[in-house]
């Protein structure tokens, strides 16, 4: 029963092979280099239209994209492996706010400072519409360390696939010397999990 996963190093398909990795479940890494955008490739748009990473192929061939419901799919196809408290369970709702809150908010700070290019017809205000996508990801995470107490995790002691998700994803926008400066408790976070064996590996491939 293997995956197959598309990304690249350090990108959104980080998670996913953590999450995997949690699991003990085999999978065949296909590398997607974001340099140079490969990720829009005419082959690879067979795979995902949207053109981006990750994608990661069940095994029975179903496609599925976009990293928080490939996250949540893990989950449910490997109940054994507790990534997250079972439906109706109150510990369940504070992982999922907080994996919600970083893909619909996040995330998209994220294209902006990456692509932002992307997002106005007038290439002069390509630097005004990055420093902005750094400053509202930036207040994103300042919001999530004025709130969270993890002990050493988001639940506690209790580790849930929320914790993979924040953590390395902390580490993008600059986070790798930002996050310890400004957000201490995000930091003991991300490196709570950078130590867990399963993940310790692949987290020191991509970071």
């Amino acid at each position: 029963m293997t995956y197959i996963l598309y990304g690249d190093k350090g990108s959104g398909s980080a998670p996913v092979e953590m999450a995997l990795a949690e699991i003990g479940a085999p999978v065949e890494l296909r590398s997607v280099p974001l340099e140079g955008d490969h990720q829009l490739a005419e082959d690879y748009r067979r795979i995902n239209p949207m053109g981006r990473v990750p994608t990661l192929i069940l095994p029975d061939g179903t496609v599925v994209t976009e990293s928080l419901v490939i996250l949540l799919t893990l989950v449910d196809r490997h109940p054994e492996a507790g990534l997250l408290p079972a439906p109706g369970e109150t510990g369940r709702a504070v992982a999922l706010r907080w994996m919600a809150l970083i893909a619909g908010e996040f995330y998209p700070c994220v294209t902006r400072g990456d692509y932002p290019e992307r997002f106005s017809a007038d290439p002069s205000h390509a630097p005004a519409i990055r420093a902005r996508a750094f400053e509202m990801g930036r207040e994103i995470w300042r919001l999530v360390e004025a709130q969270v107490a993890p002990a050493p995790f988001l639940l506690g002691r209790r580790f849930s696939v929320a914790d993979i998700y924040l953590a390395f994803v902390s580490r993008w926008m600059g986070g790798r010397q930002w996050i310890p400066a400004n957000c201490p408790k995000v930091e003991a976070l991300a490196q709570a999990v950078a130590a867990r064996p399963a993940i310790a590996p692949v987290w020191a491939r991509h970071i």
